[in-house]
């Protein structure tokens, strides 16, 4: 059984209700400094950041809007383990003000502070939008020296706090090796550049046009890539809950906060009416695509043979590291007053 604890708070200082060195994992992509549909919430956090955009500096803007994000990454260290991560997905922002267009570097900033708390930068993955056209022209067009790159990617910074995480126990060398990937599977998510499809962003009857959320893919992979079955993911910036979801079909807990109380009820909703077919096919669906690739192999003469086999999915693998993996299948999901209660088979 894996409890999903989902908090709704207004402020992230609150996010001091969690203890020091609980968390194995953070998830989350936070409002993206520069973008406007984000002006008006961070406006709300520091009145300074609307003075400086009405009067044209958005240098000054930029500084501000980031030393509110510093709050949340000062938090997330003290919250984290010793061998925790954080994954970042974060957006660098275009935009013109006083005639002047300027790039404005998100990724940079926060990879700066995050070093200064005591953070190590691991090797992050730039995420490729399949979404972002190059043929949306900024600039001048087919006019030279007026034309502008198109920004097609966006960032997921990966931090680690203090050194490697340390499987001291048989316990933790058990889980470890249940919650291993397949070998295939690590060869595509380890790389540092991903093809992803963005998700919808339209969102009805709430405060702004777009949700802003990344797509289920992300965080999923993210999940199983940084932490343990069992372990506690945080998602400061929960947004619609994509990173709770995505904790559920991995068979983590997950702690959530959301200054935008319009979300509330979006992110029950979501939750409350997943469907638990539908997730337990985003596992069925690993274990299909493994056969089908061990079947490709097994074809292929010029390949090693297939000596390893895991005995409890009945399944040749790779590795002798794969031979632990185990996969758990939701049951149920029950609402409690407080959070979300699953139950795995």
């Amino acid at each position: 059984m894996t409890t999903t604890h989902l908090t709704h708070i207004g402020k992230a200082q609150e996010m001091s209700q969690i203890g020091n060195d609980t968390i194995d994992l953070i998830v989350t992509s936070p409002p993206y400094p520069m973008i406007e549909m984000w002006d008006e919430i961070m406006g709300r956090q520091n009145p300074l950041i609307t003075t400086a955009l009405k009067n044209n500096d958005p240098n000054t803007a930029f500084e501000l809007m980031h030393q509110e994000l510093d709050k949340i990454w000062s938090e997330c260290y003290r919250v984290l383990k010793e061998g925790g991560i954080a994954c970042i997905n974060i957006g660098d922002a275009t935009r013109t003000i006083n005639n002047n267009f300027c790039l404005y570097t998100n990724h940079a900033r926060i990879i700066n502070y995050c070093l200064k708390i005591g953070f190590t930068n691991l090797p992050n993955i730039i995420w490729r939008k399949q979404t972002n056209a190059p043929n949306k022209f900024m600039g001048s067009g087919m006019l030279p020296a007026g034309a502008y790159v198109t920004l097609e990617h966006e960032w997921i910074l990966i931090f680690r706090k203090g050194g490697k995480r340390q499987f001291k126990t048989e316990k933790d060398k058990v889980e470890r090796r249940s919650s291993s990937f397949f070998w295939e599977e690590r060869n595509i998510w380890f790389s540092d550049i991903w093809d992803l499809k963005g998700t919808k962003q339209k969102i009805d009857n709430l405060s702004r046009d777009r949700s802003a959320a990344f797509p289920f893919t992300l965080p999923y992979r993210l999940i199983n890539m940084y932490s343990l079955k069992g372990d506690t993911v945080l998602d400061p910036f929960m947004g619609t809950g994509t990173t709770a979801i995505a904790a559920i079909v991995a068979g983590r807990n997950s702690i959530g906060y959301e200054i935008d109380s319009v979300f509330k009820d979006v992110i029950h909703d979501n939750i409350k009416n997943l469907n638990i077919d539908i997730l337990n096919n985003i596992i069925k669906n690993r274990l299909e695509n493994h056969k089908e690739f061990i079947k490709d192999r097994s074809k292929d003469k010029t390949k090693n043979e297939i000596k390893h086999f895991n005995h409890v999915l009945s399944l040749p693998v790779i590795t002798s590291q794969e031979t632990g993996i185990e996969f758990s299948f939701i049951n149920e999901i029950v609402r409690k007053p407080f959070y979300f209660e699953v139950i795995y088979t």
